[in-house]
This record gives structure tokens, sequence and C-alpha cells, in this order.
């Protein structure tokens, strides 16, 4: 068909075209759809795996009182408000005074002993407690 000397498609052509362009669209969104099926379906088992996580809670505190027991590098027990309370020492044991100058071996052996009161820092919860950290009360 011509219109003002420009050829024009027909119009069964011409809705043809649309048809055409309205199917490859339709494709389209299909392709699109299945595609996302398969990615979705790719990454479902990593989003719902399960996941294996141990935490470790370890604890840090303080208990005092006098020493009522001391087995250097072993254990000590002191006698605290709650009652006498047994710690163990951890593999490095800081002792230190109450300003916090840090005691040299000779000076651990004089001045720790029975009836002393002290500070302990410790680790872990329950009877399962590693002292890391004795502080004298004394200067």
């Amino acid at each position: 068909m011509m219109y003002k000397g420009v050829h024009l498609p027909e119009r069964e052509n011409l809705m043809g075209g649309v048809f055409a362009l309205e199917k490859e669209r339709k494709g389209y969104n299909t392709m699109k759809k299945i595609l996302l099926s398969m990615a979705l379906a790719v990454v479902a088992p990593f989003a719902w795996a399960q996941v294996s996580e141990t935490t470790t809670t370890t604890t840090t505190t303080e208990g005092s009182g006098t020493i009522t027991e001391y087995t250097p590098g072993t254990t000590i027990v002191l006698r605290e408000t709650s009652g006498p309370r047994t710690y163990r020492f951890g593999k490095t044991v800081t002792y230190v005074t109450r300003s916090g100058k840090v005691l040299d071996e000779d000076t651990i052996r004089t001045r720790v002993r029975v009836g002393i009161p002290v500070r302990v820092h410790y680790v872990g919860t329950g009877d399962n407690v590693m002292v890391d950290r004795v502080v004298l009360y004394e200067d």
C-alpha cells in the first residue's frame, strides 16, 4: 500500500509485527522466569543449609578473700563472704600489688602466705576456673 509516495506495509503485516513483538516479549519474560528459578535452585541449598557453629563463652571475673590454703603453682583457697572457695592456677599467673607493681619470684615466696587478703582474677565458670592474676592488698 502506498501513501503519499511512501510504501506502507499492509495492515495485516503491521498487526502481525505487533503480535510478533508481543510473542517475543512473552518469550523473554518466560526465559527470565526460567533463569531466576534456576538461580534460586542453585542458591537455595546454601541459604537453608544448617550451619554448625560452636560458641565458647569465657567468663572473666574476680574473687577476693583471705588465703586459708596456698599451694604454689597449683591451688589457692580463699575465705570469701560466701564461704571457702578453691581456685586453680593457670599456666602463667601474675602476682601484683594493689598499686600494680609486678612481684618477682623471691617476693612471691615471702609475701604470699596464709592469712593475707588477696583478690584473684580468674577465667571460667563454676568449679572450672583458672587464676591468671593475684593481687595482694598489701603494698
